[in-house]
């Protein structure tokens, strides 16, 4: 539980193939499917909030993540099977006031993932990175798109260890700054397809 740092990249198929080959810790390979959460009106991600329930090689994991400045993100997590039961918990982990809307408005499911990453811990100066190379699909409102992408996120250490070795990373494989999270892909699927725009 705490602040979220990472640098995440757009990849392809071929740059995630060599930065695989490349590793030489253990990788670890997991399942993810995703569920994002919002009310009918899109109250929590108005806020900044992102609300999402994580199956990662069959574990369950409930997650909300909050706004944090330029510093990153709260991220707070707990095992959970029904995101109903874990907003309470996670409200107050945060420190966070439980909003209205997850009270007293339905949840619903706005958009997901499907993936699998793969995962290596990789020492850097003074501290530790996760390495995260992430393949599969983003979803939401009847639609999918391709997802391809790199991130690497602080978890021991300080951030400009982790800036510096992202970057290295990036500049060795080419790869490009990826602004948005998956959430907000997918959001952005989600509301297109309520607007009925195309695809292409």
């Amino acid at each position: 539980m705490g602040v979220e740092f990472e640098l995440k990249f757009q990849a392809t198929e071929e740059s995630l193939a060599a930065i695989r080959k490349g590793m030489s810790v253990p990788e670890q390979v997991i399942s993810m499917q995703t569920l994002y959460y919002d009310t009918p009106d899109g109250t929590l991600s108005a806020q900044g909030l992102t609300l999402r329930k994580r199956t990662e090689n069959g574990r369950v994991v409930c997650t909300l993540k909050t706004p944090a400045g330029a510093l990153g993100r709260g991220e707070f997590e707990l095992e959970c099977d029904r995101i109903e039961d874990a907003v309470p918990q996670l409200c107050r982990e945060s420190g966070i006031a439980e909003p209205e809307a997850l009270t007293q408005q339905k949840l619903m499911v706005v958009c997901g993932a499907r993936f699998t990453r793969y995962a290596y811990g990789v020492c850097v100066p003074g501290g530790k990175v996760e390495v995260a190379l992430d393949t599969g699909i983003l979803s939401g409102g009847g639609r999918e798109i391709p997802l391809c992408e790199v991130e690497v996120e602080l978890k021991e250490g300080t951030r400009e260890a982790t800036v510096a070795y992202a970057m290295d990373l990036a500049g060795i494989h080419g790869l490009q700054s990826q602004p948005k999270s998956k959430f907000r892909r997918a959001l952005a699927l989600y509301r297109a397809g309520c607007r009925g725009e195309s695809n292409e």
